[in-house]
This record gives C-alpha cells, sequence and structure tokens, in this order.
C-alpha cells in the first residue's frame, strides 16, 4: 500500500485511535510555539488537522497542506466546525514537488511527522528556505531516529491487519546537514519522552531552523 492510500485510509480513525506519538507531537507543538505569533505560516502534512486548529489561533493565514484527500477532509471539517473566522487555506498537494508560493513570503513553516516519509530531506528544506523571510523559521518534529532504528513505523490498524506505512530512516546529522547545506541556522534541539515513556529511548525529536 503506497503512503498516500495508507494516509486516505487511516483518516477515519487517525483522531480516535490510541497513539501516543501523535498526542506528544500535539503537545510540543503547542510547548515549542505558543509564545510567538506569526503572519503567514505552511503546514506540511497537515493530516486530520491535529495541530492547524492551534496554527490558526497564533497566525494571520495558515496554509494547510497534504497529499492525501481525505485527511485533508477531516481537517477542513474540524476547522469549519471550530473557527468563527477561517484562516486556514486547506490544498491537496505532494510536498516533493515546488511549492506553489512566492519566494520570501513566510513567517513559519511547520512539519510534524511528515519527513519519515521523505527520502530527499534537502528538497524540503530548499523549498523552505525559499518561502521563508529573513528570520522565519522552520520547525521540524519527527520520530526519533533511535526509534526508527529499532524499527518504529507509522502502523495503523485496518480490520485485523496492522498496517506499516513505509519510511526512511533520517539520521540527527541529516537534518543538521540539510538546514546547513540551504542556508538554514538551527536554533534548537530537543528530544522528548512521552508520560508512559519510562526508561525507554525518546520518541520525538524537533528541530527550530531560523533562515
Amino acid at each position: 500500500m503506497s503512503v498516500q492510500d495508507a494516509y486516505n485510509h487511516w483518516s477515519t480513525t487517525y483522531d480516535t485511535d490510541i497513539n501516543l506519538t501523535r498526542d506528544l507531537d500535539q503537545a510540543v507543538t503547542r510547548k515549542t510555539l505558543s509564545d510567538s505569533r506569526f503572519q503567514s505560516v505552511i503546514e506540511l502534512g497537515c493530516g486530520t488537522g491535529k495541530n492547524t486548529l492551534f496554527l490558526a489561533e497564533i497566525a494571520e493565514t495558515v496554509h494547510a497542506m497534504d497529499f492525501s484527500a481525505n485527511m485533508l477532509q477531516r481537517a477542513r471539517e474540524k476547522i469549519e466546525s471550530t473557527l468563527e473566522t477561517n484562516n486556514v487555506v486547506f490544498s491537496v498537494a505532494d510536498i516533493t514537488q515546488s511549492w506553489a508560493y512566492d519566494d520570501q513570503s513566510i513567517d513559519l513553516i511547520v512539519c510534524n511527522l511528515v519527513l519519515e516519509h521523505i527520502e530527499d530531506l534537502s528538497f524540503i528544506f530548499s523549498e523552505a528556505t525559499r518561502c521563508l523571510v529573513k528570520g522565519g523559521r522552520f520547525f521540524v518534529c519527527e520520530l526519533h531516529p533511535f526509534r526508527q532504528y529499532q524499527g518504529k513505523k507509522a502502523n495503523f490498524q485496518k480490520g485485523q491487519e496492522t498496517v506499516e506505512i513505509s519510511a526512511f530512516v533520517h539520521h540527527i546529522s541529516d537534518f543538521f546537514n540539510a538546514g546547513q547545506q540551504n542556508g538554514l541556522q538551527l536554533n534548537q534541539l530537543k528530544e522528548w519522552w512521552h508520560t508512559h515513556d519510562h526508561n525507554s529511548l525518546p520518541r520525538l525529536i524537533s528541530f527550530v531552523f531560523e533562515k
């Protein structure tokens, strides 16, 4: 099953499945960005909108992208039922292709639990650099490479079957190098554990790059 098909299938249960990684990512995003305000934000791989509503609260405009039409529809329904004033623009898009945004037009780009499905980090970082204004930030939160080394992947239940979604292992140095090679400075690197992760490897890793 392709990554796109997998997320289309997963969209019906994504918000209700027990998923500590999803929940921790949501908490990390809020903890990292809640004290900031932005004019324009790109959310890469918005999924069902677990972070979109929060981003809409701290930004004037949010451009939420995902290549799963079903995931995106869930996010759209969630936003339309919650926000009185809708400042989110949704688009079905493949982030491995050129992004439909002007140069130096975006204050913040966020990417959560997406890059494990992307083989070539350099293109993503290159487009982020192109779109960001000077001083703009690129926030990345991903499954920790240490977990990937153990064979952990995003997965969900489809009936009696456990579906593992294809992923690429990216080392910590890969993120740092992709930023450096594309003119982004690493301002913050943090590792995160869920409260249920007793005496275990970190679950997530996050980066804040700045142009």
